[in-house]
């Protein structure tokens, strides 16, 4: 696909920012005697967020960002004052992008709502000044915390097409010419296989100003979930797919067998493909008489069917009736079993820090917790 303005698939190595270092000062002032530690914090560093955003349907503005840093958190200063935070770095995700480690190919989170937003890596925390640490019988500690470090990970951003309706067919089934006719997309369609060679969506008008969103998947040849032809790139944009209409023109020498193969493929890549409804449109059917139709009727899959012609616009008001009733379907599915809204954070173990102590001072030493760092960080 040179030269395609279609990407699905990137992968980016990340690095959220360094926490900033707290501060070891004392006081020294005019007509101050003894001012004691005022040391500030150290600011944290930025993190690295995952951000959905509905205006982008593709990864290609990141086909070129290979890496992606957040800032550092700038260290503590004299009189407590704190460290600037590190800058965030936030990166703009088309809605139904997945995301996986780079290293290992574990599944980390996905991103199908717009404005979702996931702080992938966090940065570090910044270290406490030395003003945290004075007590009663030390009175001037000479040492500060570190920042937390940064975190690196590679990641794999894989889109997923958010469509409502999934086009499923061998090449040059009519799949282009259905979306060009019921929508304002403009596919390219010409009469030789794969002329498709990328998703392409339409939002498709209904009835009392109603749409749904309709994606041309390019052709599925037999043999596809095993990486021939072009079919395999694509079978996953099917999986957000909430209907799927298979396509499979009149003038097909065995209409069932043809459907047996398209079913077979799905299932082959992800079973749980088949639980989605289903839609049989027989296109071409413009070169069909009311007898030949009829003689076809009587031996075709079990599913909501319809005859269409996107040349001559027959059964086209009937295929949106029988879309928009499966949808509906799948949407009071969704309001039953829809899980309770959940924020989502990756959270990193951090690494356990050591405060390096003045040999000088080692009778100032003490014990430090786990919980030497605030919770909410600096």
């Amino acid at each position: 696909m040179s030269g395609s303005n279609f990407v699905d698939y990137v992968k980016i190595f990340c690095r959220s920012g360094k926490g900033g270092a707290g501060s070891m000062h004392l006081r020294h002032e005019k007509f101050v005697a003894k001012g004691g530690p005022d040391g500030g914090d150290g600011g944290r560093g930025g993190h690295v967020i995952l951000h959905a955003n509905s205006n982008y349907w593709t990864l290609l503005h990141l086909k070129y960002a290979r890496h992606v840093f957040a800032g550092d958190g700038e260290g503590g200063s004299k009189s407590r004052s704190f460290g600037k935070d590190g800058k965030d770095k936030t990166i703009e995700v088309p809605c139904g992008t997945v995301v996986y480690d780079g290293e290992t190919g574990e599944y980390i989170c996905e991103l199908t709502d717009d404005n979702q937003t996931v702080i992938l890596l966090k940065g570090g925390r910044g270290g406490q000044g030395n003003w945290h640490f004075r007590t009663s019988t030390m009175q001037t500690p000479r040492f500060a915390q570190p920042g937390e470090p940064s975190i690196e990970r590679t990641i794999i951003l894989e889109l997923k097409v958010l469509a409502d309706v999934g086009l499923v067919g061998f090449p040059n089934a009519g799949k282009s010419t259905l979306l060009s006719v019921v929508s304002a997309a403009k596919p390219k369609i010409a009469n030789y296989a794969f002329t498709t060679l990328e998703p392409n969506l339409g939002i498709v008008a209904y009835r009392d100003e109603k749409s749904f969103v309709m994606a041309d998947i390019p052709g599925i040849i037999e043999g596809a979930h095993d990486g021939k032809g072009i079919g395999l790139r694509f079978l996953r944009h099917i999986e957000r797919n909430a209907v799927l209409l298979f396509m499979i023109p009149a003038d097909t020498d065995d209409i069932c067998k043809e459907y047996d193969i398209l079913i077979n493929e799905l299932e082959q890549y992800n079973p749980e493909l088949l639980d989605k409804g289903r839609v049989l449109a027989i296109t071409k059917s413009d070169l069909l008489d009311d007898e030949l139709e009829c003689a076809i009727s009587k031996n075709l899959p079990d599913i909501p069917t319809v005859f269409i012609s996107s040349v001559s616009g027959k059964g086209i008001d009937t295929l949106k009736d029988l879309l928009w009733n499966e949808l509906d379907k799948d949407i009071v599915m969704s309001m039953t079993h829809r899980p309770m809204d959940v924020k989502i954070i990756v959270q990193e173990d951090r690494l356990d820090l050591n405060i390096d102590f003045d040999s000088e001072n080692d009778n100032e030493k003490e014990e430090f917790d786990d919980d030497w760092f605030d919770e909410e960080g600096s």
